[in-house]
This record gives structure tokens, C-alpha cells and sequence, in this order.
């Protein structure tokens, strides 16, 4: 009786958790109406400003100390010319960042630098991601209303993109980002629900994985939903049965990658285990996944190992 009387005055978790995300849905809703009035050079420059300034907690790819040796001039300065503009885009947050990189010992030195702070980036990249949620999910929703109309390739047919975010996929989105699992209602959209945070993580550079449930589903979404994508600027991959090596690594270094969770889990179990060096894996680091019918995948087929 207690605790029935209680969820009538506080309501049920789920009715917590609803009311709280509230004031960011409408806040979403807010900017994309003041995103109708923007054009789509304004819209998509929004989103190259997001990707650079994420972009600078990359790992910094540099030669070994080894290769520094045999390198000439010219290559010696374009490589501390690259450290040079990544560290220039770090002085904000870390002002005590070497300011002059041009011989090989500055280099050497760069990169001690760069592993004394890179342990902070997975924290400033997720405080970040968290302030333009609402900028970026208004940003999503209008770019799909901008596709309204537009006839999309899918699986060889024509499809006529009509979808338009609801608040209902709105709140599914905020709570995918946040780690959760979304339940929705046959008829809620969720194919759609998925194109916000994986937008959103995919601004990282980092890579988005977004797990389906067969080759058919995987390829559909990632040429239907694939659409919405590219016209904000990001790359789509899809994994398939019988690609060759080349082409798999093609698919992983993109933005956002569809699979199965088999072609996934073989693809990591062959890097990990066959492959006898770097150049023969196709995948790279896993940093942010999406997976569609999850008590299908993590519960049923779970059953039976890869």
C-alpha cells in the first residue's frame, strides 16, 4: 500500500526518467525550429566546427624514435608541423604544451607530452558531447526534414524520404547516449531513434558501430538511414558476408559502420587471433555501439557461441 501510494505522487522510474529528459526535448525542439531558418551551408558548418574540435583528442599517429633517425628534412618538418597544429589546438585545456616542435628530439619530446595528457581526453570528449547533445539532435531533426521529399536508393528500390524525429524518438536518443536501453513501440521508429547518438558519437572520429540482426538489415539501414548521414557530412559503412580484407578495413575506417554482431565478433576474433600483423586487421579500436533487437543478440543468439 506504502509503496503504491508513493508511485502515485513521484511516479514510476520510468516516469522519472521521462520527466527529466522533458526540458531537453523541448530544448531540441526549440533549436530545430530555429535551425528551419538557417541555410545548409550554416547547418553543415556547425557540424565540421563539432568534428574539428573533437577531433583534436585523437591519437596522435607519429614515427618511432627509430624511424625519426632515417627521415629527411622535409619529412621531419611536416611531421612537426602536424604536432605542432594538434598541440595548437590543445593549448586551451593544456597550456603547458611544448610551443616550439621543429627537430627530432622537439618530437620526441612532443609525444612524452601528448602521453602525459591523453589519459584526460576520453573525459573532456564526453563533457563535450554532453553540451551539444541538444545542438546536435536539433541538427539531426533538421536535416531530416530537409530529406523530406527525396527519393533514397535502399536495397535496389526507391524509397521517398518522410521521417521526421518525435519527441518519443528524441527521448529514445538521449537515452541510447546515455548508456541505456531504449524500449520502443511497434510504430515508434526505432531505426530512426538510432541516427541521433550515433550522429552524435560519431562526430568523434572514433567510429560508431551499429549492430543488426542479419546482412539484410544491415545493408537497408545503412543505405536508408545512411542517406541522412551523408548529407551531414559523415561516412557509412556496412560489413557483408564474403568482402574481401580490403574492403572490410574500408568499412570500419568509416564514421559509422552496420553489421551483423557476427561479422563484428569473427572480424575481431580473426584480428586477434589469425592476423599476423597490424596491416592484416581490418578493424580498429571500438569506442561507441549501438545494438538494434538487443535481447535478440545479447540474450538469444548468445546462446550459441560465434
Amino acid at each position: 500500500m506504502i509503496k503504491w501510494t508513493l508511485q502515485k505522487i513521484v511516479g514510476s522510474k520510468n516516469q522519472r526518467e521521462l520527466k527529466r529528459m522533458q526540458p531537453l526535448v523541448e530544448r531540441i525542439n526549440e533549436l530545430e525550429e530555429a535551425y528551419q531558418r538557417e541555410s545548409e551551408e550554416q547547418l553543415l558548418s556547425r557540424v565540421k566546427d563539432w568534428q574539428k574540435h573533437l577531433h583534436r583528442y585523437l591519437p596522435l599517429q607519429l614515427p618511432t624514435k627509430r624511424q625519426l633517425e632515417t627521415m629527411d628534412n622535409e619529412s621531419i618538418l611536416a611531421a612537426a608541423t602536424h604536432v605542432q597544429e594538434r598541440f595548437d589546438a590543445l593549448r586551451d585545456e593544456f597550456p603547458n604544451l611544448p610551443t616550439r616542435i621543429k627537430t627530432r628530439e622537439d618530437i620526441n619530446d612532443a609525444k612524452t607530452a601528448f602521453n602525459k595528457i591523453d589519459e584526460e581526453f576520453p573525459d573532456l570528449r564526453d563533457k563535450y558531447l554532453d553540451n551539444i547533445l541538444p545542438e546536435a539532435y536539433a541538427t539531426v531533426k533538421n536535416g531530416a526534414r530537409r530529406l523530406c521529399g527525396t527519393e533514397i536508393e535502399v536495397v535496389d528500390n526507391m524509397l521517398l524520404w518522410d521521417m521526421i524525429h518525435f519527441d518519443v524518438q528524441l527521448v529514445g536518443g538521449i537515452s541510447l547516449h546515455q548508456g541505456k536501453i531504449a524500449e520502443m513501440q511497434t510504430g515508434e521508429g526505432k531505426t530512426l531513434v538510432g541516427t541521433l547518438p550515433v550522429f552524435l558519437n560519431a562526430l568523434t572520429g572514433l567510429g560508431v558501430h551499429l549492430v543488426t540482426v542479419n546482412d539484410y538489415l544491415a545493408r537497408r539501414d545503412s543505405e536508408w538511414m545512411g542517406a541522412l548521414f551523408k548529407y551531414l557530412g559523415l561516412t557509412v559503412g556496412c560489413i557483408q558476408n564474403q568482402q574481401f580484407p580490403s574492403i572490410r578495413r574500408e568499412q570500419y575506417y568509416c564514421d559509422i559502420t552496420y553489421g551483423t554482431n557476427a561479422e563484428f565478433g569473427f572480424d575481431y576474433l580473426r584480428d586477434n587471433g589469425m592476423a599476423g600483423s597490424t596491416d592484416d586487421q581490418v578493424q580498429r579500436d571500438h569506442y561507441f555501439a549501438i545494438v538494434d533487437e538487443v535481447d535478440s543478440i545479447l540474450i538469444d543468439e548468445a546462446r550459441t557461441p560465434l
